[in-house]
């Protein structure tokens, strides 16, 4: 199985996901979405995908958005703003808050 990963290093709860990950024998694919931040529609497709609204992928410190556009506009703008991890595999996708979540697409 292969996932890909919005990791931020700096994070323990990123750190778990991908530990956990690879201690699962998938092959991880990590994007430091500080880094190489996503654009605006990979976002929209990913927690369309995770079936969650964008405001819901916003870190509970970000400031506060009106709507699904601005939380994505927002994210793209300031990328310490995504809630982190999140993780793809074919199975779907999901937001490792907490890293055990995860486990429902492996």
């Amino acid at each position: 199985m292969k996932a890909t990963i919005l990791h931020n290093p700096r994070c323990s709860k990123s750190r778990e996901a991908l530990a956990l990950l690879r201690e699962a024998g998938v092959e991880v694919s990590v994007v430091e979405y500080l880094k190489h931040p996503p654009t605006r529609d990979e976002l929209a497709r990913l927690y369309a995908r995770a079936g969650i609204a964008p405001r819901d992928g916003l870190r509970r410190d970000a400031p506060p958005v009106t709507d699904d556009d601005a939380a994505l506009d927002l994210m793209v703008r300031d990328p310490v703003t995504i809630e982190r991890p999140l993780v793809e595999t074919e199975r779907g996708v999901r937001l490792g808050r907490p890293p055990a979540a995860i486990r429902e697409i492996l």
